[in-house]
């Protein structure tokens, strides 16, 4: 796998440094750390076990599935962001637990525990006109 931050050079960059890997395809996903002494798994990665303190851990790709666990609606926010949005936290298979805008679903139709599916996408531009790759939630199975 590759660096999605060694793309920067053709115009795409990861909203923060190693949160995505390539896979051979080039499609990026979500990579977070493996602690080989415990088994636990951490997004964002870490280099050494939170639970453990083993530093041998290593970078693994993670689901795009997951489950609400729970979410909120902003109402208010800075220019950059129109509103409202929602804002999600995700429990994937491996026991992490993150946070992700929860796109395409309408606020009376979230519920706890419905399925999602994580993307990278595109989520702005930079001043240097590079995109920008973060990721979001939308349910899983419903179109964008």
């Amino acid at each position: 796998m590759t660096e999605v931050a060694e793309a920067g050079r053709s115009g795409v960059v990861p909203i923060h440094p190693g949160v995505f890997e390539s896979e051979a395809q080039g499609e990026p996903r979500l990579v977070g750390t493996h602690c080989r002494g415990c088994g636990a798994h951490f997004f964002p990665r870490r280099a050494v076990c939170a639970r453990c303190l083993s530093s041998e851990v290593e970078v693994v790709p993670l689901s795009p599935a997951g489950t609400l666990h729970t979410y909120t609606v902003v109402y208010q926010s800075t220019p950059e962001f129109p509103t409202p949005y929602i804002l999600a936290y995700v429990d994937l298979p491996e026991g992490v637990r993150l946070l992700a805008p929860l796109a395409g679903v309408p606020v009376d139709q979230v519920q706890i525990g419905m399925p999602l599916r994580l993307r990278v996408e595109p989520v702005r531009t930079d001043p240097e006109g590079r995109t920008i790759l973060g990721y979001r939630a939308y349910a899983a199975g419903g179109a964008a």
